[in-house]
């Protein structure tokens, strides 16, 4: 049931010191969306900026301060009031990237279906037109509709706009969500001029499917002295207390191929649960429809079956019992793929066997991983959990690493 360990929701868990229960602290985002001004903050004014009263509104995802996350649940007896363009738009989650020492790129999920909040069809659209006014304003530019295309992989409806000057934004939502249909997400990005990382390429990135080529993935491939053999620029999420192990884990895997979909717009996709998740059981199903949607291919190296990993026969939408993985086959295979640039999704049964660090005592059950290297000389696998902050690289003996497999997974892109 993709559990997340106690440990690191340590800050969520807490009590805001002098607030009682239910109280909400407001917390406006204009800071980040005056452009260009914005574009010079650094990731010490952002946390001055982001901090009252000794409370902090942000949670960092990653040691080297590249990553935050704005939300508005961090605490349990305060709700954080997120808000954009003088209050007229309420919003549930900001990403907050940097970039050489300065703001690169922001993500603001203004709704999405898992954090539960009800909006109408009212609310929805005002939203979506608060936020495209507002870009439109900030960045001088004309928007350009965006239509959604399914079968070229263009999930999303929306508008762009691009400045060379000020900046790029994508609002999006998913198809027929101002039509009728549900509502699912509302997601407005931006990122400055000559915006890095796989993510703003993904903005500028006309077709769906990847905006990196396949034959650059190598690229990330880093060789230590030590053995460790790993993939460098591995985005880092947090999927919070929802049990989305199986779409955070893909959202970081779709980032690192220049795919824009974030774990929100995934979720609609697989239909995944955000209170219970995927069961292991589900998350072949789960991953095969998302494939084909998002212009990747893929590919299983082994499923569990009896406490063991099989190659799956698929027959008509069904997957049947195949041969059987070994380890040997399933170490070959995750040095081919890591080689490769190729991150694996790896689901298992957590709490089984010793890892570094260690997992709290409390935490067991179906989760998925990534996979992102691995060492011959100390014979470990190295793994990366979407639990943000501190799990960004961590290790497992080889052999506990293929005893606790209940499945084995690769998304390849397919458009390069």
């Amino acid at each position: 049931m993709s559990l997340k360990p106690i440990f690191t929701n340590v800050i969520a868990a807490l009590a805001l010191a002098g607030f009682s229960q239910g109280k909400t602290i407001d917390c406006p985002l204009d800071a980040l969306t005056e452009i260009p001004t914005n574009w010079k903050m650094t990731q010490d004014e952002f946390e001055k900026k982001f901090t009252k009263d000794n409370a902090l509104h942000y949670r960092w995802l990653t040691k080297d301060r590249t990553r935050a996350k704005i939300a508005r649940r961090f605490y349990s007896n305060v709700e954080i009031d997120l808000s954009l363009f003088d209050g007229e738009v309420q919003v549930e989650e900001a990403i907050v990237d940097f970039a050489g020492g300065t703001l690169n790129l922001i993500t603001f999920s203004i709704y999405n279906r898992g954090d539960g909040r009800n909006i109408t069809e009212e609310d929805f659209t005002a939203c979506f037109t608060a936020s495209g006014k507002a870009m439109s304003k900030s960045l001088a530019v004309k928007p350009n509709r965006k239509d959604a295309n399914l079968t070229s992989g263009l999930l999303t409806a929306g508008f762009s706009w691009f400045s060379p000057e000020n900046g790029i934004a994508l609002l999006e939502h998913n198809d027929k969500a101002l039509s009728g249909g549900d509502r699912e997400f509302l997601r407005l990005r931006i990122a400055r001029p000559n915006a890095e990382g796989s993510l703003a390429t993904s903005m500028t990135h006309s077709r769906g499917g990847a905006a990196v080529k396949m034959g650059d993935l190598q690229d990330n491939v880093v060789k230590d002295d030590n053995g460790d053999v790993y993939l460098s620029n591995m985005p880092m999420v947090d999927q919070g207390d929802k049990g989305y192990c199986v779409v955070a884990s893909t959202q970081r895997v779709f980032e690192y191929y220049g795919i824009g979909a974030d774990m929100h717009q995934i979720a609609q996709v697989t239909d995944a649960n955000p209170d219970s998740g995927t069961s292991s059981h589900l998350m072949a199903n789960a991953l095969d429809r998302i494939d084909y949607r998002f212009k990747t291919r893929l590919e299983i190296i082994g499923m569990g079956h009896d406490g063991a990993l099989n190659e799956p026969i698929k027959k008509r939408d069904t997957y049947y019992v195949g041969k059987p993985v070994d380890e040997r086959k399933f170490l070959k295979e995750v040095r081919s793929y890591i080689n490769s640039g190729l991150p694996l999704l790896w689901s298992l049964n957590l709490g089984l066997y010793p890892e570094e660090p260690k997992l709290s005592e409390q935490v067991s059950g179906g989760h998925m991983r990534l996979i992102i290297g691995y060492n011959d000389k100390t014979q470990e696998i190295i793994f990366s959990d979407s639990w943000g902050f501190g799990h960004e690289m961590k290790r497992i003996s080889m052999s506990n690493a293929y005893k606790a497999s209940t499945g084995v997974f690769v998304l390849k892109p397919t458009t390069n």
